[in-house]
């Protein structure tokens, strides 16, 4: 044992900031510029030496590591030996972005972690696994509520997972009475940050407080941890960030640490500066100089404003006072008018009944945008849907395509997109283009991700949001072929508890649901039933309507249920599988649809039992009450709806009744 701890010394002898003694490693780092650390990612060392995990990057991954791995376990007992670690960190964000982490891991191989939410340490795939072997001390400024945070300003107790095992409010105890005062991550002020291990007793403790200030008696946070059964006995220590807008910086200003030892004090006084954050301050200077500057440059305004008119017009914007609230979530049209190379054809990536959308790169980022270019009405109700485009662009889910803003130019509305390599899903569906067909676990998949994705708009967001245009169409997929919900330019929302707001029908024939004929109201089981509808088309690989030979209009969920109702149920499955798929899966797909897609609001599940049933965790019922039975979807099959309609208004009336609830949604001309 005394030899192997001999090579170890040697194999670290030579490097400036590290001692050690017999089991004991220390390091301390007082700025980063000129030492020995190795970067991954986004990450790099400024020229000022501060440590600057994110770069001001859109969701790429950073990360900072101390090159050697450490023997975290006792040679002899096998345990995790006791350590600590002190840093000193400021972040600065424009926008609400993710934090960072201190992460202890067995490799400095990170390539498959994601961004934002995940914090560039796993990915939705690892999430939770015992394998990561990882330990990480989370300091998040947005509030996930698929990893359960507490708040939007706390610190966690990470272990293999970001579902954090402790998580407490950011801030300190003060030493004199006790008392809990708040300290805001991203409030630009540098703070200092205390972790201790204790091997002996199995406890892990973080402590946070102002930079300057000493260590306060009382920990932030303090729990019995072992962590001998999560950490590899070689392992490598460092920082991990990936920030979800531009412009935020995660800096470390100083590190130390100790293995077996106290982690060295950090002199504050010798550590880099933060750099300026905000609006500078007025020159006294310009103050003076600015008047005379002022007068004489009149003389030359005329020619100025000539050549400054004619590029004025080119980019010419609609803004109102109402929208300096905005701001931030607003793009300017000149940036998008060079993304897209002045919306050419060539970036054209599809034609909706709403507008076009276009493919763009955004000059400063470089990041790939898609850019729906659609006509509005610049005075009727903009301001209210400008209010809800702001607050969609905060929803937050690996099934929702990220809406990053807006645009207003004249009599057009842009509305700004994250790309999505892989196209929309119903090119795929349909042959279109030459794309290759989905296999059956790739369209579960998808209608699994949706639905996850509708009960995040449903149920878990802090506000209801309703999409109201759920198809094929508006499914867009990333570059692993991951489902995403698009196109919220029809999407409302509202605050818990208070009943949606009576507006005009809008959505897809084929995919709206009945009610809507005479309330006009969209509800979160208008959306399941257009969900359900979706479900049968991904299912079956056929479109909502059809014509025959004949020239009749076929209605995709009368064509299943015949099928239901003979007990030929799986000869409706798309046939371009050739037979290879998950029967039962398929079979509990298909009947989930006509469930959702019942004529009855009522009748229908919400979002949350339709991903029970999704998961296997309950099965779907075959005794059910009449008016939720299949039964009761055949019986209208037979009898017709002429009860059911002349509820409506006459114009659906007048339409034919009697085939089924599908029969009644070609009645309902509005939308798109």
């Amino acid at each position: 044992m005394k030899l192997s701890l001999l090579l170890l010394q040697i194999l670290f002898f030579g490097l400036d900031l590290v001692s050690f003694a017999y089991g004991e490693y220390v390091f301390i780092y007082s700025g980063f510029a000129h030492n020995n650390i190795t970067l991954d990612g986004a990450a790099m060392v400024t020229a000022n030496g501060l440590l600057d995990i994110t770069n001001g990057s859109i969701r790429l991954n950073g990360h900072a590591f101390y090159p050697t791995p450490l023997p975290f376990r006792n040679f002899s007992s096998g345990l995790v030996q006791s350590f600590s670690t002190s840093f000193v960190f400021g972040v600065q964000s424009t926008y609400p972005s993710q934090g960072f982490t201190f992460f202890i891991a067995p490799s400095k191989n990170f390539s498959s972690a994601l961004p934002v939410q995940f914090l560039g340490l796993l990915n939705s795939e690892n999430n939770g696994d015992m394998k990561n072997q990882i330990f990480a001390v989370e300091f998040d400024s947005i509030k996930n509520i698929e990893f359960q945070d507490i708040n939007n300003n706390h610190v966690g107790f990470d272990i293999n997972s970001l579902i954090s095992v402790d998580s407490y409010p950011a801030g300190f105890y003060d030493d004199k009475d006790g008392t809990f005062s708040n300290l805001t991550i991203t409030s630009s002020e540098a703070m200092q940050v205390w972790v201790d291990y204790n091997g002996d007793i199995a406890q892990i403790s973080v402590t946070m407080a102002p930079m300057g200030m000493a260590k306060p008696l009382k920990p932030l946070g303090s729990a019995t941890r072992n962590l001998s059964s999560v950490l590899s006995g070689m392992a490598y220590v460092g920082f991990s960030s990936a920030a979800g807008r531009d412009n935020t910086r995660h800096y470390i200003l100083g590190w130390s640490f100790g293995l077996n030892s106290a982690a060295p004090s950090i002199d504050i006084t010798s550590l880099p500066k933060m750099p300026h954050f905000g609006p500078k301050a007025r020159s006294k200077i310009l103050e003076i100089i600015l008047p005379i500057a002022t007068a004489v440059s009149i003389l030359s305004v005329g020619t100025i404003i000539l050549l400054l008119v004619r590029r004025h017009l080119r980019y010419l914007e609609v803004r109102e006072d109402w929208e300096v609230e905005f701001g931030p979530h607003r793009f300017s049209f000149r940036d998008l008018f060079h993304a897209t190379e002045g919306f050419k054809d060539k970036n054209l990536l599809g034609i909706g009944g709403f507008g076009r959308v276009y493919r763009g790169v955004l000059p400063a980022s470089k990041l790939d945008i898609a850019v729906k270019r659609v006509s509005h009405d610049s005075k009727q109700g903009m301001k209210e849907f400008v209010a809800e485009v702001v607050s969609i662009g905060r929803l937050q889910h690996r099934n929702i395509v990220q809406l990053l803003g807006y645009c207003r130019r004249k009599g057009e509305l842009f509305l700004v997109y994250d790309y999505m390599p892989k196209g929309s899903l119903d090119k795929y569906l349909y042959g279109q283009e030459d794309k290759p067909i989905l296999t059956w676990a790739q369209r579960f998949l998808i209608i699994k991700g949706i639905a996850s994705g509708l009960v995040y708009l449903h149920e878990e967001w802090e506000k209801v949001v309703i999409h109201r245009d759920i198809k094929a169409s508006n499914v867009l997929l990333d570059a692993e072929m991951n489902g995403r919900l698009g196109d919220f330019g029809l999407a409302r929302l509202y605050d818990r508890g208070v009943d949606a707001q009576t507006t005009r029908v809008v959505g897809t024939i084929g995919y709206m649901a009945p009610e809507l004929a005479s309330s006009s109201k969209a509800t979160p089981l208008t959306d399941v039933f257009s969900f359900g509808i979706f479900v049968l088309e991904v299912t079956c690989g056929k479109r909502p309507i059809k014509e025959d030979v004949n020239g009749n209009q076929i209605m995709l969920v009368d064509w299943v249920l015949e099928h239901w109702q003979k007990g030929s149920l799986t000869d409706t499955v798309d046939t371009k599988l050739q037979g290879n798929y998950d029967v039962d899966e398929a079979s509990m797909a298909l009947k989930l649809g006509l469930l959702c897609s019942h004529p009855f609001a009522d009748a229908r599940p919400k979002m949350q039992q339709v991903m029970q049933y999704l998961e296997g965790e309950v099965p779907i019922p075959e005794d059910m009450p009449p008016h939720l039975s299949f039964e009761m979807l055949t019986l209208m099959q037979n009898e017709g709806f002429d009860s059911y309609v002349m509820s409506f208004p006459s114009s659906v009336t007048n339409h034919s009744s009697a085939a089924s609830h599908g029969s009644l949604m070609s009645a309902l001309s509005g939308g798109r």
